[in-house]
């Protein structure tokens, strides 16, 4: 046993305490060991004991950890532990640092080793980074919703190397994230309410097949991050809840403990809790070459329940300062994403300026007022106008991600096409409109699969995506105009080198609330683009846009071309700037703009 590693784990320091705890292959056999310290005696059973928990017993090697060598065992042999509690009832429980469970309802812990997997991803891990300066458009993914064989039958990790990672790369998009796959009990929690924060989830295969997938990825030149939750679990008898009889890692305040969700808080007022949980992460990066973290509901890490009246958790708070910097140390050029709804300050910051320490956040207000004024009926958006305007007044507060996730897109909420006001057609147009708005403003961006076709359906974890929409002209063409919109995002700097500078973006006209038309330009250092949005149904054969630079203004994409399903009223010849200037620039263009256009002009710097 690494006694060093060990004393991290007590600390609170220890991004590697799967070493010590859980099964690993020794030259003497299986070595199973675990914390349980207000245990009475710890019984091992599996196939290897025809599950006789009078047969095989650990050895209390410390006041709070047993062990046992299991000789001649061959890997994905099964085993639970049965806990005799502090009050002499016996308990089976999972392994809490297991790396495979059996396919759910079952729960059953099989032994693997996760060093035999050969990668072949050097140079990608060599070379990532965090992506601040480069394009980063990230397809968000839940494995068992996007492709089945039929009759419920999932892809697995393997197979989606030729079903996932060649779509992936049609469409243009530069990462995946993968929704949780740490086991879990229940399917339509999506993987949001887990039980084996060290186990991948058999439902799409083993872990091998997992780590063939990402290297595939990487050899394909695309980035995978995966989602992970930290603040809470499952209260199934055979998880983490009540382990040994007392509340080892939940916190033993019942009225701290329990969640929105039904589920349990981790108490983090505990080193080997955190340990624990950094481990868990650690995992995903070490073995498993995962690109980034997205940490699930961090406003219930800086909140109490998520609630700021009920004050701020200090103990959950230093957890995650603990947690982003020491993943930082060790891992410096993988990626930690916050999933916060709150207006706490400096999420972004590192912790030694007294910041959180992610590296992005999502920017869930941009989200919810771009959506909201979406819905409006045009009319009344002369009202709202702020609802859009307002996002560049607080942008560089934070490193944002720009999301339409998930979230989005299920209890009833529609989907993003569906939430658009208008007949049939409008409803395109405009989400047309809102996608060249997302990628044109400054941040990252996070679609969900099925955005990228305009799917109508909402997202259902035990249907595949409406694939057949595709054979919908308006649906297949949107499809294009996505793989378009994700092709000139990446092929262009000033669509993302300055994402996070204030010398990247540019107001043109903030306050046309009376026409409904947005401008505004982006920059890098060859190339201006100036975008367009008609947020009306009015058209406009002439229009006049204030420019900063002299020259010729190429029309680079138009979302109402005929190709994307559009009515055609585009710029088809290239637009010369004149003299005098317009809404504070020194120039202007005069160009078509059709009913609800959203139009992107490129230009070289004079």
């Amino acid at each position: 046993m690494d006694y060093q590693e060990l004393q991290s784990f007590y600390d609170g320091y220890s991004l590697h305490a799967y070493n010590i705890f859980g099964a690993h292959f020794t030259e003497n056999g299986v070595c199973f060991r675990l914390y349980a310290p207000a245990a009475k005696s710890v019984r091992l059973i599996g196939d290897f004991n025809n599950w006789n928990e009078n047969e095989t017993f650990l050895n209390k090697i410390t006041n709070e950890i047993w062990e046992i060598t299991i000789p001649f065992l061959e890997e994905y042999a099964q085993y639970k532990y049965v806990i005799e509690q502090a009050d002499g009832k016996l308990v089976q429980k999972a392994d809490p640092y297991a790396f495979y469970n059996e396919m759910r309802p079952g729960w059953v812990c099989k032994v693997v080793d996760l060093d035999q997997y050969k990668w072949t991803d050097n140079d990608w891990m060599r070379e990532r980074s965090l992506n601040f300066d480069k394009p980063m458009n990230i397809y968000e993914v839940h494995l068992g919703g996007f492709k089945h064989h039929g009759a419920g039958r999932w892809f697995t990790y393997y197979e989606m190397i030729d079903e996932l990672i060649p779509y992936v790369k049609e469409m243009g998009y530069t990462h995946i994230e993968l929704m949780p796959l740490n086991e879990y009990p229940f399917d339509g929690s999506w993987g949001y309410q887990q039980y084996g924060y060290f186990s991948v989830t058999s439902r799409y295969g083993n872990n091998y097949q997992l780590q063939m997938f990402i290297d595939a990825c990487h050899n394909n030149g695309i980035g995978v991050i995966m989602d992970i939750v930290m603040a809470h679990f499952v209260k199934d008898d055979f998880g983490l809840i009540r382990f040994d009889g007392t509340c080892l890692y939940e916190n033993s305040d019942a009225t701290r403990a329990e969640s929105q969700w039904d589920t349990l808080y981790f108490d983090f007022g505990k080193n080997e809790v955190v340990s624990f949980l950094m481990s868990s992460a650690g995992l995903w990066l070490d073995k498993y070459h995962c690109d980034g973290l997205r940490v699930d509901a961090v406003s219930n890490l800086i909140y109490h329940n998520g609630d700021s009246t009920k004050g701020e958790n200090y103990g959950a708070i230093s957890f995650i300062k603990r947690f982003n910097y020491h993943l930082h140390q060790n891992y410096p050029n993988a990626m930690i994403i916050a999933e916060d709804s709150t207006s706490y300050p400096h999420v972004t910051e590192t912790t030694e300026n007294d910041g959180l320490g992610f590296d992005y956040k999502w920017d869930l207000g941009w989200m919810n007022d771009t959506l909201k004024y979406y819905k409006m009926d045009p009319e009344y958006r002369f009202y709202h106008h702020n609802l859009i305007n307002f996002s560049m007044a607080y942008f560089y507060s934070e490193k944002f991600i720009l999301p339409l996730s998930h979230d989005e897109v299920v209890h009833s909420k529609g989907t993003i096409v569906d939430k658009m006001w208008g007949n049939y057609e409008q409803k395109f147009s405009q989400c047309r409109n809102l996608m060249i708005y997302m990628y044109t403003h400054p941040g990252k961006k996070l679609n969900f699969m099925g955005n990228e076709f305009a799917m109508f359906r909402e997202f259902d974890e035990e249907k595949e995506l409406d694939w057949f929409m595709l054979q919908y002209p308006i649906h297949d063409s949107f499809k294009r105009f996505s793989r378009d919109l994700n092709l000139i995002y990446k092929e262009n700097p000033g669509l993302w080198k300055r994402d996070y500078s204030w010398e990247g973006f540019k107001w043109i006209d903030a306050d046309n609330s009376q026409q409904r038309i947005f401008t505004y330009t982006r920059y890098d250092d060859e190339y201006v683009y100036v975008t367009v949005l008609n947020m009306s149904p009015i058209s406009y054969e002439q229009f006049d846009v204030g420019v900063p630079t002299y020259g010729y203004y190429t029309e680079l994409l138009n979302s109402e071309r005929d190709i994307y399903s559009g009515c055609n009223m585009c710029n088809y010849t290239k637009v010369v700037a004149r003299k005098p200037g317009k809404h504070g620039m020194p120039y202007y263009i005069t160009i078509r703009i059709a009913p609800f256009a959203g139009i992107i002009f490129k230009a070289k710097k004079r």
